[in-house]
């Protein structure tokens, strides 16, 4: 699933794979926005952490990740 992070102030998002569930990412999400020291800590698909504080999170895009398909289109 990818997950792209808005920061305040910046001009290019974070954008992360994770294999943790949307309703996962979301709790963090409320949870993290809770709290005005609260921090938003995802993990990666390569168990990389990637953590923001939540006063600098601008928007959280939670999506499913695209399905592609391996061969070719005959025409």
């Amino acid at each position: 699933m990818e997950v792209k992070i808005g920061v305040l102030h910046t001009p290019r998002e974070i954008a992360i794979e994770s294999s943790q569930t949307p309703d996962e990412v979301e709790q963090l999400v409320a949870t993290a926005l809770k709290s005005v020291d609260g921090q938003l800590a995802l993990t990666d698909e390569k168990g990389r952490k990637v953590i923001v504080p939540a006063n600098l999170i601008a928007y959280v895009e939670i999506a499913q990740a695209d399905k592609r398909s391996v061969g070719f289109v005959a025409g």
